[in-house]
């Protein structure tokens, strides 16, 4: 099971330091409906982790790609495709940080996060943990890389278990901090958005670099076999 866990957990906390999901469910925790926007922002943040998780390994696994040395090279080649794709937006994300003093710039949908009826933060849970490109490119990593070792299915759970937990820490701390500290909480997860806003761009290009590496250095591994 360590392997299967160690395969897994470089990704789990690639996922888990991405600024915005986190930025996005504090400021539900900001909203009239805090107490059911936040937890019910974190149920489809982790359903969709763990559907986008389990779709990547289970066609994975069917191609054969622990045993066929051809669905092996494949799944190298796309992990290098990948890594070369995060060293792309690692320098796009740099170029594109704001001056010294100017103004960070969110997303637009952001602007009406704090007023999201409970269906839509489900929806955005789900979006942003399963269909987010920059997630989904994690996922396939640890993923197809789980599949690759031809664990037990057992081993195969237990590694999901780990992934969708870390990946989702960062998203689940909050809420659970502010259903325990109620408006108390409220000025240092307003501290954290802050800080989390300005640094996102340094922040995400640092996961980019840093996972681009990784995914170019797993994939050429089956390669030079």
């Amino acid at each position: 099971m360590a392997q299967a866990v160690s395969e897994v957990l470089p990704f789990a906390i690639g996922v888990a330091i991405v600024p915005i999901p986190i930025i996005a469910v504090i400021l539900m925790l900001f909203s009239q409906r805090a107490r059911l926007n936040g937890p019910v922002f974190l149920l489809g943040w982790v359903t969709g982790l763990s559907a986008a998780f389990v779709v990547v390994y289970a066609i994975a696994d069917a191609g054969d790609v622990d045993t066929d040395e051809t669905a092996a090279d494949g799944v190298g080649w796309l992990k290098i495709l990948l890594g070369i794709l995060l060293l792309a937006l690692a320098g796009r994300t740099w170029r594109k940080r704001p001056r010294p003093g100017a103004e960070p710039e969110m997303p637009r949908w952001m602007s009406g996060v704090d007023e999201l009826a409970p269906g839509k933060a489900l929806g955005l849970g789900l979006v942003l943990s399963a269909l987010n490109p920059k997630n989904l490119i994690l996922v396939v990593g640890a993923a197809a890389g789980l599949a690759q070792l031809g664990v037990s299915t057992s081993y195969a759970l237990a590694g999901l278990a780990v992934f969708v937990l870390v990946g989702s820490l960062t998203v689940g701390l909050p809420v659970g901090y502010y259903l325990v500290g109620g408006e108390s909480a409220k000025s240092t997860l307003d501290e954290l958005k802050a800080w989390l806003g300005s640094h996102n761009e340094a922040i995400m290009t640092v996961l980019f670099l840093v996972f681009g590496v990784i995914l170019i250095v797993k994939g050429l591994a089956p390669l030079t076999e």
